[in-house]
């Protein structure tokens, strides 16, 4: 028998309304961030960003494909992983629905991460995805949008999510971003070198050719794009996470060697 609070419909009803109420103030201050979002300033580009595509080298307005907005997800898979970061994994699970209505509003979607080509599109086709994502190893992209660290910047504290961290030797190994050490191993790295990529997103604007930087995010920040999320806020015991719980989505029902580390699970790593 649940142990969870039970009523009649009429008490459901009253406790839905007194909900609503709520969610549609959420709603509405959902739409103000949104604006104040959009009323950032923009910052002009003038490095020569280069990358490696399916179609070639690229600049950064070459990721456009043409279209005057760029959403770019800064995609935890860097030259030393095995494999993708199974997180950064699940949340791409969700962009090949979404690419085709971006790009019929002005807007390409694509991930960029510092592994070299022929590893993302090796993973690109084990996972089954067709989204645009570009290679920026060797170059500065992901140093200069705070999600890709050397090991000097790691021993001395690294910059990111808009505050300064310890030094990687000083923080427990329990307490490493993301329950890192599980997922570490489940992209066949070890922990230093997995946290030397960070996850985030960038936006980018093209304007008479000339690029600007106009927002961008990091941990808990990406929550909203994590679509599994989403739907477990509205399941019945919600999230109801103790631990690294989700797998690449080819790798469920099969045995993980990595152990489950008792954090709330990446989602939570961060405060915005």
């Amino acid at each position: 028998m649940t142990k969870h609070m039970t009523g009649t419909r009429q008490q459901w009803l009253a406790a839905r309304l007194a909900l609503l109420k709520d969610e549609k103030e959420l709603t509405r201050r959902s739409d103000e961030i949104a604006r104040r979002r959009q009323e950032l300033p923009w910052v002009r580009i003038d490095k020569e960003y280069r990358f490696e595509t399916e179609r070639g080298s690229a600049l950064l307005t070459d990721l456009f494909r043409g279209r005057s907005q760029l959403l770019v997800y800064h995609f935890m898979f860097g030259p030393d992983y095995a494999a993708g970061c199974p997180a950064c994994s699940a949340i791409a699970d969700g962009f090949d629905g979404f690419v085709a209505h971006l790009a019929n509003h002005d807007v390409t979607l694509a991930a960029v991460s510092r592994a070299p080509l022929a590893k993302l599109q090796a993973y690109k086709r084990r996972m089954g995805w067709t989204f645009p994502w570009a290679s920026s190893f060797g170059g500065d992209f992901n140093s200069d949008f705070s999600v890709g660290f050397t090991e000097e910047q790691q021993c001395e504290g690294i910059e990111y999510n808009y505050r300064r961290e310890e030094p990687l030797a000083k923080i427990p190994s329990s307490l490493t971003p993301d329950g890192a050490a599980a997922i570490a191993a489940m992209s066949g790295t070890d922990v230093a070198t997995y946290t030397r990529e960070r996850p985030g997103m960038s936006a980018f604007a093209l304007e008479d050719g000339v690029v600007y930087h106009t927002y961008s995010t990091f941990s808990r920040g990406l929550d909203g794009l994590w679509g599994m999320y989403q739907w477990l806020d509205r399941a019945p015991k919600g999230r109801n996470e103790t631990g690294i719980w989700w797998r690449r989505r080819d790798e469920y029902g099969e045995h993980c060697d990595a152990q489950a580390v008792n954090v709330r699970g990446a989602s939570a790593a961060g405060q915005i």
